[in-house]
């Protein structure tokens, strides 16, 4: 069964800026915003992973020690810098190598500097992780047994032929995709939590800077405060149930981080509002949790009614290039309504096959992949045991008002 983490980071147009805290880094500079060249970039990731997993069998043995120290049955993941740096072995290729990821996720290479300090600030986290492929392999290994390091193909999974690994000796195997290996993996992964909060971030920042100029963000911020003062009530939905179908996944990709984009349109002025949701509460698929997560702020919305894609965070993304032709979608999409109160929240609706409609191929596969949508969820309903149009997902929505202080 896949595990599923589902994590609440709100991103708002045209008012990130305001509810969100500025990230803490320098985005990677990219002028592509094309939705297609926005998830391009796995054969990337998948090089670069190719290139630790040869750098860790050729320092296996000064490593062990600090793996078999640090990973067992409560914990199969560490960090790959922290292993190198605790062994004493060089991090020269495995710095390259997540430098290439970052770069090719339009993640931050560097904190952002503080004042009076230097303009590339510090070094960003890390990303990289090893992870023992399946706990069922850990007594094995812990006992001598030598592993395979391993990393996930690019592409379709359901296109994948095999998994190629590496032994100590850096010889080639090539694993059944579906079949857990008997032998011990190492999987040579990202810390996808990490990853998607970080690639969040960064379309927090590039959704504000696309959507608008400082003058408008300070107009905007003194229209939010003027009414939080006059309104004491404040309109939501929360999610209180959800569950999403459990389909098969390889072995090798271990758990999934699924968000939400919240798409509406914003109720004073005709520009799209695009709301990003993480959810980390989401652990495993054919599960059902309850959260009692708020989802809609609906002061935001025009029409009292907005749609919720869920999205499955994989690899392949950029995430700077992926917020920048969202917002061109749905301002696209606005742009072909001159008078939009015509149309009403059916134009909501537009904007959410425009983007399900630009999404790659490979979104559906091994990048991000989309699991499903719900239509016109709308304000002050409750819509119990309700199914995206997918069917993959099943949630129980109910209105929520909260006083503001």
């Amino acid at each position: 069964m896949k595990k599923m983490t589902l994590t609440l980071l709100m991103i708002t147009v045209p008012l990130a800026s305001i509810i969100s805290p500025c990230s803490s880094a320098e985005p990677v500079e990219r002028t592509d915003i094309s939705i297609q060249q926005a998830s391009q970039y796995s054969v990337s990731v998948s090089h670069a992973k190719r290139e630790i997993a040869l750098e860790l069998s050729r320092q296996y043995t000064r490593v062990l020690p600090v793996l078999q120290s640090n990973i067992n049955q409560y914990n199969l993941a560490m960090d790959a810098d922290l292993v190198f740096r605790s062994s004493g072995s060089d991090t020269k290729t495995l710095r390259q190598s997540e430098l290439a990821i970052r770069e090719a996720k339009g993640l931050y290479t560097h904190t952002k500097p503080k004042i009076n300090t230097v303009r590339s600030g510090s070094q960003a986290p890390s990303l990289v992780q090893f992870r023992l492929a399946d706990a069922s392999m850990l007594s094995d290994w812990q006992q001598g047994e030598s592993p395979l390091f391993a990393f996930e193909p690019d592409g379709d999974d359901k296109q994948w032929a095999n998994i190629e690994a590496y032994d100590v000796e850096g010889n080639i195997h090539l694993l059944d995709v579906y079949q857990l290996p008997q032998r011990p993996v190492i999987v040579i992964g990202l810390d996808k939590q990490q990853a998607m909060r970080e690639g969040l971030a960064v379309m927090r920042d590039t959704l504000a800077l696309s959507t608008h100029s400082a003058s408008q963000i300070k107009r905007a911020k003194h229209q939010v405060s003027a009414f939080t003062a006059a309104d004491q009530l404040i309109s939501t939905t929360v999610i209180k149930q959800i569950s999403v179908k459990d389909d098969e996944e390889p072995w090798i990709s271990g758990k999934a981080e699924i968000y939400g984009i919240v798409t509406g349109v914003n109720p004073s002025r005709d520009e799209p509002v695009l709301d990003i949701i993480e959810m980390p509460y989401l652990d495993y698929s054919g599960t059902e949790y309850y959260p009692n997560q708020i989802v809609i702020h609906w002061e935001r919305y025009r029409w009292a009614a907005a749609d919720l894609v869920l999205m499955e965070h994989d690899d392949g993304t950029n995430y700077k290039d992926l917020a920048t032709a969202l917002v061109s979608i749905a301002e696209r999409v606005l742009q072909q309504y001159p008078d939009p109160e015509v149309q009403g929240y059916a134009i909501i609706a537009t904007i959410t096959n425009e983007i399900l409609n630009a999404l790659p191929d490979a979104w559906f596969t091994n990048n991000d992949d989309f699991v499903d949508v719900y239509y016109t969820l709308q304000e002050g309903e409750t819509y119990t045991n309700h199914y995206g149009a997918g069917g993959n997902a099943r949630a129980f929505f109910a209105p929520l008002v909260i006083q503001s202080r």
